[in-house]
């Protein structure tokens, strides 16, 4: 008879249910949550007022195509109209029990409230998904996420539910965060994909023998694409001797919304959690399974602040094919980039996550890279900053031509490529920037 740390699944009879139950159980939540959301939210009742929805009308997962669709701007806009929360919280401030908050570009944070319930719910989500990726109760966990109102921060609670000794780094100098993982010889960490890079060179650079001194199996990954691109990840793994696994959250909502089994065969989504539509951000009508589109998150059980239809700005693609885990959750096949980082160069889109597969794959460089776009007589140009690698000893011009090819065969985009000495470009020590845009007044 298997042990508990044996088994397989966190929760067997749901993340293996037919995908009829799963629809079923989405339904039966949404009709449910949408009602709390009219009921206690000042603002869902005026708006579904105004559009001429009313939650008594959902028979079908479909009809939520009717109502109406929020963005970052809304629930910053509320907030600010009825502080400290808005209008979109649905239960008595006396019932929330904790708020995490993300800045945003106005500087103003925008929080995020949990009731105790919403709070349990989530970190046992959190536990489900670490026990997919293959954390055990024998792990040590290394967190070094920032606990400083971020979302990410709590998630190592999910650690310690399954029963992982976790240890609370937070964002610590990388040197101090090396001791700590070689001192309690952690055996899995919690960062992004560039900073993972950043660390795994800073240990080379001290002269540490990663494989020898260190003792990390696992490293989980969110806030950028790069652990949904092959590339990256292999990079990644190959630096550190580790498995990689991406995981996917979003302040708005609560930490990781979707992760990587150990399959790592695109990230399961929490379906229980939260509903998903895929839209074509012009048209607003849903794209075809496997395209890439907007993604729209709908919440089915956090009833501080519901959130129904939510523009997310990450241009996804989703499949609902059986993982050969035996999960049965649809899968996220990756963030292909976002709205905001969007490029359209000569009316082509790019996303730095495609141009990056690129500077990954190629061991000739370094994998760092920057995009600078300019406007030259009517005309956006692009221009890509790439490092060689130190132990490349050919021509630069043809490297340089060498990328311009596989940007052309990959995009369809030409873009001139500027060839730079390794260690040129900085290294990010939370989410690298990519893209610096110089064109002024393009979208006034």
């Amino acid at each position: 008879m298997s042990t508990q740390h044996e088994r397989k699944y966190w929760d067997a009879a749901l993340e293996t249910q037919p995908r009829e139950k799963w629809e079923q159980q989405k339904l039966g939540l949404l009709q449910k949550h949408l009602r709390h959301a009219y009921d206690n939210s000042p603002y869902y009742r005026a708006s579904f007022d105004a559009a001429g929805v009313h939650p008594d009308q959902v028979r079908s997962l479909d009809d939520i195509r009717r109502f109406p669709l929020i963005d970052k701007q809304v629930l910053r806009g509320r907030q600010q109209a009825v502080p400290p929360f808005g209008d979109l919280v649905a239960v008595p401030e006396r019932d929330i029990v904790y708020i995490s908050a993300s800045s945003g570009s106005t500087g103003v944070p925008t929080a995020s409230p949990f009731t105790g319930q919403d709070f349990s719910d989530w970190i046992d989500y959190e536990a489900r998904q670490f026990w997919s990726s293959g954390l055990r109760p024998e792990d040590r966990y290394c967190h070094s996420l920032n606990f400083s109102l971020f979302i990410g921060g709590p998630c190592v609670l999910g650690a310690q539910k399954l029963g992982a000794l976790s240890i609370h780094a937070g964002t610590v100098p990388s040197e101090r965060l090396l001791t700590i993982i070689r001192q309690f010889q952690a055996t899995a960490i919690w960062t992004t994909p560039s900073y993972a890079w950043y660390l795994g060179e800073t240990a080379v650079k001290e002269g540490i023998d990663i494989r020898s001194e260190l003792n990390i199996k696992r490293i989980f990954v969110a806030g950028e694409p790069g652990g949904s691109i092959p590339e990256t990840r292999q990079r990644i793994e190959a630096l550190w001797g580790a498995a990689i696994y991406d995981y996917y959250g979003l302040s708005d909502i609560f930490g990781s919304c979707a992760g990587m089994c150990e399959e790592k065969d695109g990230l399961h989504w929490a379906e229980d959690h939260i509903l998903v539509e895929v839209i074509d951000q012009q048209t607003g009508e849903p794209v075809a399974e496997g395209e890439r589109g907007e993604m729209v998150l709908t919440t089915l059980k956090k009833s501080a602040r519901p959130l129904v239809r939510f523009r997310t700005g990450d241009i996804v693609s989703f499949t609902s094919e059986p993982c050969s885990c035996g999960r049965t959750s649809i899968r996220m096949l990756g963030v292909h980039g976002r709205l905001d980082d969007m490029l359209i160069i000569k009316g082509v889109n790019v996303f730095p996550s495609d141009i990056e597969a690129i500077a990954r794959k190629d061991h000739d460089f370094t994998g760092e890279y920057k995009l600078i776009v300019e406007r030259n007589n009517h005309l956006d140009q692009l221009t890509v900053e790439v490092e060689r690698a130190p132990t490349y000893s050919g021509n630069d011009d043809e490297l340089a031509a060498r990328f311009i090819r596989q940007l052309q065969s990959v995009t369809g985009v030409s873009a001139k490529v500027s060839i730079l000495a390794a260690d040129t470009l900085p290294r990010a020590t939370h989410k690298a920037k990519r893209v610096e845009d110089r064109r002024v007044g393009v979208w006034s």
